[in-house]
């Protein structure tokens, strides 16, 4: 594998239920080499999301070592996760609404994250401009959240999250709320992204968006059952079980 970008081991995310103690991720174990595209799958409750938002240094492990972009992101200081966060990650989660501003036109939101780090203006139009044309947003550039529809909030939320391009774009159901040309977009724009050096893990139940990936891992109660990698056009598939003893 190439150099590791995200590195899990034995994970437990565990948080407390009427029931008990109950376990989002039980022992996870994973690692994502530079310039890879994974695809997470699982059913509902299977961990997906607590998994992104561990990556993302959201949420804190209960237990086990959670290492992105060569930083031990389970032990660093909130404010450490945040600056790393901002700096060279992008994040959409599966909420979209909150990523947008109410009161930013659209062009202000996506520029937003290029003008913190002070990126001059010619060229942060510009990278707003290419990621308009990509998303299929040319013409609501201007427009407020509360003027647009909930699958064009969802892909400038997209936008603004590819503004920086980040060096890892975590993204949560990014085709949910998409009608098929929309999420054929999306996926062309993940593609374009990773071309140009980015490492991706997107979360989705599209089909078309888990064929579109190079690397569909599948989540069962906060394990990882199957790992199936497409290499040199031939599938090779292994069950959590063998993963993890080979990684041993």
């Amino acid at each position: 594998m190439s150099e590791v970008i995200v590195e899990l081991r034995d994970v437990f995310c565990v948080h407390r239920t009427n029931e008990g103690d109950a376990a989002a991720l039980a022992g996870t174990n994973l690692e994502l080499g530079r310039g890879e595209v994974l695809c997470v799958l699982g059913p509902s409750g299977a961990g997906k999301s607590t998994l992104l938002r561990v990556v993302a240094g959201i949420q804190s492990p209960s237990a086990g070592a959670v290492r992105v972009l060569g930083a031990d992101i389970g032990r660093m200081p909130a404010r450490s996760r945040s600056r790393l966060r901002h700096e060279l990650m992008g994040f959409l989660g599966q909420h979209t609404e909150t990523a947008l501003s109410p009161d930013l036109r659209m062009r202000d939101a996506v520029v937003l994250p290029l003008a913190l780090r002070g990126t001059p203006r010619r060229e942060r139009d510009t990278r707003a401009d290419e990621l308009f044309e990509a998303a299929g947003l040319a013409d609501r550039a201007d427009a407020l959240p509360r003027e647009l529809s909930g699958g064009e909030r969802q892909r400038f939320a997209l936008c603004a999250a590819l503004a920086h391009r980040p060096a890892l774009l975590l993204a949560d159901e990014p085709t949910g709320n998409l009608d098929s040309a929309s999420g054929a977009g999306i996926i062309a724009l993940l593609r374009e992204l990773n071309a140009a050096g980015t490492t991706i893990v997107v979360i989705t139940h599209d089909a078309e968006v888990a064929t579109a990936m190079d690397r569909r891992v599948e989540l069962r109660d906060g394990r990882i059952v199957r790992d199936r990698a497409q290499i040199r056009d031939r599938a090779q598939v292994r069950d959590g079980a063998q993963a993890l003893d080979g990684a041993r």
